[in-house]
Formats: C-alpha cells, structure tokens, sequence
C-alpha cells in the first residue's frame, strides 16, 4: 500500500520564500554594481569681455585696418583640455584635468580676446576680408600671426601656481617684392592662480591672457 504524502501549503510558500530570497540579494547587488552616469565636465572660458564694448578713450586715435590670422598652436594645445604642470616634480609633463574643459580650444579663445582688444582702435579683418580689400582698394593690411607655445596651469608649489602664457607675435607687411617681416616679439606672462585646482587656474589663465593681450596690442601700436 502506498502512501501518498501531499505537501502542506505553508510549506511548499516557505520553500518558494526561501529560493526568492537569494535571488533577490543577487539582483539587489548587481544593482548596486552598476556604474554610475559619467558626470559632465565643467566647461570654462574666459569670461564676459566687458572691455570690448567700452567705447574708445576719447581722443584715441585710429590705426590703420590689421589683419589678424588665426592664431597657430600645438596639437595638444588645439584640444579643450585644461592642462597643468607640476613644476616641483616634472615641468616636463602636461597632464590634463579629469573632469573640466575650456568652451573652445585656447588658441580660438585667445584669438577672440586679441581681436577684440585689437578693434578697440582699429578695422581687424580675416584672411578673405583682407584680400577682398586688396582687389576693391588696392589696400594690403599688414599681417599679425600670432603662435601660442604655452598655456598652462603651473604648480610652482604644491600650494602655490599660476597661470602661464607665452605666445609669439610675428607683424608681417606684404609688398610687390613678396612677404617683409617688420617685427617679431615674443611675450610670456603669468598670474596668481587664487586655488590650487581646475577653477584657480582657469582664472590664473585668463588673466595672464588679457595682460599677455594688452601687451601685444601696445606692441603694435607702437608699430603702426
């Protein structure tokens, strides 16, 4: 005779309760295994140019029309990373920061702020507009080319850094005879950087843009 046994119901709930239970542990920690959304870089620039749309000093005079090239540049400077050196350790090395970007490439920023100054007292025009100058008025503009070498946030110290700019100024005058170097100059400015991070030395370095600008433009002033 045989004798069939059913499963009583709480058990065969307990038994099921029992298996989910595991189960359910795993998924919870593969859900906390999941990475996290990559968080967004912080994108800086130079700030608002309020200087560009002060009026000229009364009585400034004006300077003959410009053309301002596009300012060449390293291929590591022509990329948004915001770069620094550690110049207690390695000055040789450029390290990029992780988690913040400039809007645009320095050289396209700083080229901005340079035209900018630049109209303050003059016509500024491109490579096109300068040539269309030539064939409509016979007027060749002279040439500024402009070569970013260095634009860096520099640890002097742990604790203490600026912001580093060199740049290199080249005034080109175009004549029957060909290409005429007038003059070249080369600029290397820095500034306090006010905290030793992405932040800091983004307002290092645009300070020591606009001073290493106000000074080339004084240089061409002088020129002209």
């Amino acid at each position: 005779m045989q004798n069939n046994v059913q499963a009583h119901p709480r058990s065969t709930l307990r038994r099921h309760f029992l298996l989910a239970v595991p189960a359910a542990a795993l998924l919870a920690a593969g859900c906390g295994a999941l990475p996290d959304k990559p968080s967004r870089a912080t994108l800086y620039d130079f700030g608002p140019n309020l200087a560009a749309v002060a009026p000229a000093p009364a009585g400034a005079a004006q300077m003959p029309p410009i053309a301002l090239a596009e300012i060449d540049a390293s291929a590591r400077l022509e990329s948004t990373q915001l770069l620094y050196r550690l110049g207690y350790a390695d000055a040789n090395e450029l390290r990029p920061y992780g988690q913040a970007r400039w809007s645009l490439a320095p050289a396209q920023l700083l080229h901005q702020r340079l035209r900018d100054a630049l109209a303050q007292r003059r016509t500024v025009l491109g490579a096109e507009e300068a040539a269309m100058l030539a064939r409509t008025e016979g007027q060749v503009p002279d040439t500024l080319r402009v070569t970013l070498d260095e634009f860096s946030h520099y640890f002097e110290s742990p604790a203490g850094s600026v912001g580093l700019v060199r740049l290199r100024a080249t005034l080109i005058r175009r004549g029957s005879g060909g290409d005429r170097v007038m003059a070249q100059r080369s600029f290397a400015v820095q500034r306090p950087a006010p905290s030793a991070d992405a932040a800091g030395g983004v307002k290092g370095l645009a300070a020591a843009s606009d001073a290493a600008v106000a000074e080339l433009v004084a240089w061409v002033d002088q020129l002209r």
